[in-house]
């Protein structure tokens, strides 16, 4: 299947990451819209899914076909997993992004809680941090980059991911970690514990003020790493609204 599949899947579902990939150089797009069309197809199995068997079984798909695209198979004749591998061959991607992120997913198909504020945080990081990092790298940012760009997608996917609960209250989830109230995990998650005196409501602050935040630390970060390097500078226009 064409690249074009994957872009029109991202413009219908996902507009603003479409808008972002379609800013970065011709030859990096199609890498960009094969992850993001990748994300979405995982990201939403549990959601489509009338029981979590079901979402297993649709993520243990997306498991073999990336297990079959590192073992050197032709690619499944799919109209994301062609493009897909063309990107991971291309970039080198890590096979372990990939499969640690499908896995994480298994958690919005069932009705458990996280067991702490750690669990939380490391299934965003398996989710938007690996997501965005895989992004990167097709872009070719440089190695020390990465924890600048995983910090700003934990962040944004945190935001996200409260933005969200009325959608797994109405599919009877209470996910957050017992005695954990959203308006916390705005005021700690991704700082430190740090609120400034003065900071408007906590939860707007991560919504809102702390994604800018990171935003600057993001381009900072990467104008940092890639100082003394100009050709090793991925297409930062699309990178900063990856998540």
């Amino acid at each position: 299947m064409s690249v074009e599949a994957c872009a029109a899947l991202v413009a219908r579902t996902d507009a603003d990451r479409w808008r972002a990939a379609s800013l970065a150089a011709p030859e990096a797009r199609a890498g960009l819209m094969a992850l993001h069309a990748f994300n979405i197809e995982i990201a939403r199995a549990p959601w489509v899914a009338s029981e979590p068997l079901l979402a297993e079984i649709r993520l243990r798909w997306w498991t073999d076909a990336i297990e079959e695209i590192y073992a050197g198979a032709a690619p499944r004749r799919h109209e994301v997993v062609e493009p897909l591998a063309a990107v991971i061959r291309r970039a080198d991607l890590p096979k372990a992004l990939f499969l640690e992120t499908i896995a994480a997913r298994l958690f919005d198909a069932e009705v458990a809680r996280f067991a702490d504020v750690a669990a939380f945080e490391r299934h965003v990081n398996r989710t938007a941090g690996h997501m965005t990092v895989l992004a990167a790298r097709s872009l070719g940012s440089p190695a020390g980059a990465l924890s600048v760009v995983r910090e700003y997608a934990c962040g944004a996917g945190t935001a996200a991911f409260l933005r969200a609960l009325p959608e797994y209250a109405q599919r009877g989830h209470e996910p957050l970690p017992p005695g954990a109230e959203p308006a916390e995990l705005a005021r700690t998650v991704g700082t430190d514990g740090a609120a400034e005196a003065g900071a408007p409501d906590p939860l707007e602050w991560l919504l809102v003020g702390e994604r800018d935040r990171a935003s600057a630390h993001l381009l900072g970060g990467l104008s940092a790493a890639i100082a003394g390097d100009p050709e090793a500078a991925p297409d930062v226009d699309a990178l900063c609204d990856l998540v």
